[in-house]
């Protein structure tokens, strides 16, 4: 029998710094589901790190794309996150057409603590639209929902009624389900927040803060929020399970004075996501 789940994953690879690919692939292997990388750029260490080599990949992916139609490969899930020019995103629509039932999961990456990152311009951030106007489930963080919907990064606690409008205008956009991370509500609670479409319905999983930031954290989240839909989950409880491994693996990071560029340090937590736990800890909202 083969009934592991694949998903091709559309994402850059860093050799030192966990992020993206590093990422994307022990954590999905972890909860059962074959990763095929398609790698759009090989980076010796991630951006944050100011220096590194890069070697871009862009001719890479179509003709990757046509020897997997030529193999009769077949995907269950699409799964994009960040992307490096105008080109890529057009390819990224390739694979999303080629395999029009596979469940398509976008993290459009673009920025972080109200900006965008340096690399996106206007234009590509305009492109990331198309994308998600295509997917399945979108998971941006607070700035890439901004971003998205052509709104101010609020710089004060959200009110209950503007983050499910918030929500719902980027479900208007295409995507059945969205899901927003690490959102400031009122009485100091920081929460994951998703809609559902389908059901009209919004959860809300509740975080408890850390006072340090680490990259390949939305990478994370993404990953185990895919790999539970594709194993099953209902949205609030892969909702519960990605912020849930992700806190601890958090809260473990800066336990030990981690420096912030190398990542979240999630590999001995592994063990945890394996077991498939879920802490009752979502409700409706």
């Amino acid at each position: 029998m083969n009934d592991i789940k694949k998903v091709a994953a559309i994402q850059d690879i860093s050799g030192v710094g966990r992020c993206s690919l590093t990422v994307i692939i022990p954590i999905l292997s972890a909860m059962g589901i074959q990763v095929c990388p398609v790698t759009t750029s090989v980076l010796s260490a991630h951006t944050g790190y100011g220096e590194f080599v890069k070697r871009d990949l862009t001719d890479y992916m179509m003709p990757a794309l046509e020897h997997y139609k030529k193999l009769g490969v077949k995907f269950d899930c699409i799964y994009s996150g960040f992307l490096g020019s105008i080109e890529q995103i057009d390819h990224c629509l390739e694979y999303f057409k080629t395999y029009e039932n596979a469940l398509k999961i976008v993290d459009p990456v673009m920025g972080d603590d109200g900006r965008a990152y340096k690399t996106y311009t206007k234009t590509l951030c305009e492109r990331m639209g198309e994308l998600v106007a295509v997917a399945d489930i979108i998971t941006p963080n607070l700035t890439e929902a901004a971003i998205l919907l052509g709104e101010d990064y609020p710089t004060a606690p959200m009110r209950h009624s503007d983050i499910k409008s918030w929500l719902v205008r980027l479900s208007e956009k295409g995507a059945k389900i969205v899901v927003i991370t690490s959102v400031p509500l009122g009485g100091g609670e920081i929460a994951t927040v998703g809609y559902d479409r389908s059901t009209s319905s919004f959860w809300k999983v509740q975080n408890d803060y850390v006072p340090k930031s680490y990259s390949g954290s939305g990478d994370m989240f993404a990953s185990v929020l895919a790999g539970g839909i594709l194993n099953g989950d209902s949205l609030p409880i892969a909702m519960n399970r990605a912020a849930s491994f992700t806190e601890l693996s958090i809260k473990t990071t800066y336990s030990y004075g981690t420096p912030w560029e190398e990542g979240i340090m999630f590999e001995r937590q592994l063990p945890w996501l394996m077991s498939y736990q879920v802490l009752d800890d979502f409700v409706g909202f």
